[in-house]
């Protein structure tokens, strides 16, 4: 079985340099629900940023946002504040995030007229989702409990986010997604090479979008493959 890109090895050196500022804000007087509902936030800020074409403003976003994910449960750990509710409103408000920020870039996408974007990031919503939803429900049936579903496939949300915000950043530099069918089709002439750049961003945006669903749903069968491993021969027969 494949394992994560992100190897436990990188997660806890991560963990370590996001502990510091962590404390910061544990010393600020925030707790670690708190922090939750603030990368909450985040995502919805994104989202916005998403929702009007301010396509490097979201990506920028989804980084931060992706950071400051870390420090939740970073503080939980250090403040021996690990609970039961925390682990739930931090696994809930992740997938919220993450929904309402493709929520966003589709309809960004469809304020464009790139109508394809919006069906990519469908398709990327479900297919993420699955990954969260094979792991949570494969734990509460005790395959793999703790942690270990999240080193298993090739691209949890760590990975996913990675992608997102680099797509984001690029699509944004170059100038954003547009309808190039329509700005064709209104001109009498069509479109020339000076044109590309419209064509190239949704591209991008197609190659971002696209790569997530792909990757979710090779990272879903992989969980799935992993679990039905784990069942004694003649249960599953």
């Amino acid at each position: 079985m494949i394992g994560s890109l992100v190897s436990p090895e990188v997660r806890a050196r991560v963990r370590g340099l996001a502990l510091p500022i962590a404390l910061a804000f544990g010393r600020m007087g925030l707790t670690p629900n708190a922090l939750t509902v603030i990368g909450f936030g985040i995502s919805v800020i994104a989202a916005i940023s998403a929702a009007q074409q301010l396509w490097i403003a979201a990506g920028l976003l989804v980084i931060f946002g992706g950071i400051f994910d870390l420090f939740d449960g970073a503080l939980a750990r250090a403040t021996n504040r690990v609970s039961r509710l925390g682990a739930f409103l931090d696994s809930v408000f992740d997938r919220a995030g993450e929904a309402v920020l493709y929520l966003g870039i589709a309809i960004g996408c469809l304020r464009a007229g790139f109508q394809e974007g919006a069906i990519l990031a469908a398709a990327a919503t479900a297919a993420s989702f699955m990954v969260s939803y094979t792991r949570a429900k494969s734990e509460s049936l005790g395959f793999t409990p703790g942690t270990g579903m999240a080193n298993v496939g090739i691209a949890p949300r760590e990975v996913r986010l990675v992608i997102l915000a680099v797509g984001l950043l690029l699509v944004g530099v170059f100038g954003g997604v547009q309808d190039f069918a329509g700005l064709c089709a209104s001109r009498p002439e069509g479109c020339d090479a000076d044109d590309g750049s419209a064509m190239t961003n949704n591209f991008l945006m197609t190659l971002t979008l696209g790569s997530i669903a792909v990757l979710a749903t090779v990272t879903t069968i992989q969980r799935i493959v992993h679990v039905v491993r784990q069942q004694p021969s003649e249960e599953h027969q």
